[in-house]
């Protein structure tokens, strides 16, 4: 019915009376003509057919499927710019590998009118190919890493463990899709490894360093250039220690045990006396392993005086004069190395305890 009074209010559709709303219309007109969201039909979105990253808005990700919907929602369903009090729930249907509904409500308020929608909107996923793979398949690189040893030949063994860190330092960093290796092998003198980053590669450098001690060098080569910027590519050359913290090292005509990894080196501790010491790469080129930690064998004291000890030698089970370690505390346990055809008493470290079990050192 049209306004009564001459002049009063009405609504400008339909001429009906107060309460108005928005731009003077009634109830009815305005929920005709406003609608508290606007929803597509249909939104694409795309997931790498070969490792199932999800391209985001320019950016390939690892995310989760219901993050993909809270993601497509945000992107794509678009509040009235007058919206308050807003608030949103969906929930996903599953139609087929490609197809996905999502069933969306919300509500909100509009001009002190409240709302409360429901839509479907589809997303649609599509194949393709994120930058990673598409460089893994045509052998992309940006670094390649060598592991070499100082001093002697590494095991098998050894660069197994040097091997596996790589992969601790990939779980241990973020997800970067460029995060991948490339290829790897054992060359003529140690083991290299070809990564698709080069920080990736200085990561894992600066991780064997600081545990298994080493220095480690770079060099680049320019191999094109890309809008004019030179392309290059690092050779990271990681030379390991030829003794590992613990071992029993020949340097400056002493014995000394390597304590603990150094910025420049290591800090050494000498066997028969008080004494320790920093020493740099450049101290340590000449020095030489003379007993490894698994060589080690703890023995059980059974007489002892004041500066020499008797144990069964586990060779030959005779018995046998060591002296004590400097460091010696009443203990009925040693730890000993043959060195030089003689046994010799150690010191403790504090390596010793965590690596025992490590290297299974032998109880006589």
């Amino acid at each position: 019915m049209m306004a009564g009074a001459l002049g009063g209010e009405f609504c400008l559709v339909c001429g009906a009376d107060p309460p108005l709303f928005g731009d003077r219309m009634c109830e009815e007109c305005t929920r005709k003509r406003i609608k508290l969201v606007e929803v597509p039909e249909n939104v694409p979105w795309v997931r790498c057919a070969r490792c199932g990253i999800v391209e985001i808005q320019g950016k390939w990700v690892f995310i989760s499927e219901d993050k993909i919907w809270n993601e497509l929602i945000q992107r794509h369903v678009l509040f009235h710019k007058n919206a308050e009090q807003v608030g949103l729930a969906f929930e996903p249907q599953t139609i087929s590998d490609r197809h996905t509904l999502l069933h969306i409500q919300v509500e909100g308020v509009i001009d002190e009118l409240a709302y409360n929608e429901q839509h479907t909107m589809r997303a649609r996923m599509a194949n393709g190919v994120c930058l990673t793979c598409t460089r893994r398949a045509g052998n992309y690189f940006e670094a390649t890493v060598q592991v070499r040893s100082s001093g002697r030949r590494l095991s098998e063994d050894e660069f197994g463990v040097l091997r596996a860190s790589l992969d601790h330092v990939i779980e241990t960093l973020s997800d970067d899709p460029m995060f991948f290796i490339t290829s790897e092998g054992a060359v003529t003198g140690g083991y290299d490894v070809v990564l698709g980053s080069k920080g990736l590669a200085r990561s894992w450098g600066r991780h064997m360093v600081t545990t298994y001690g080493g220095h480690i060098s770079e060099s680049n080569s320019t191999v094109g250039r890309k809008d004019g910027i030179d392309v290059t590519r690092l050779t990271l050359l990681y030379r390991k220690p030829g003794y590992d913290l613990g071992d029993v090292v020949k340097w400056k005509d002493n014995f000394w045990r390597p304590a603990s990894w150094s910025k420049d080196g290591a800090i050494m501790e000498r066997v028969d006396r008080r004494e320790r010491t920093g020493a740099t790469w450049r101290d340590l080129e000449h020095s030489n392993v003379v007993c490894q930690m698994n060589e080690f064998i703890s023995v059980d004291l059974i007489n002892e005086d004041s500066s020499v000890g008797e144990f069964l030698d586990p060779h030959n089970w005779q018995m046998t004069s060591i002296r004590l370690p400097w460091d010696y505390s009443g203990s009925k346990k040693l730890l000993i190395a043959k060195i030089e055809d003689e046994w010799m008493a150690l010191q403790h470290l504090g390596i010793d305890d965590s690596k025992i079990d490590a290297y299974q050192i032998k109880e006589d």
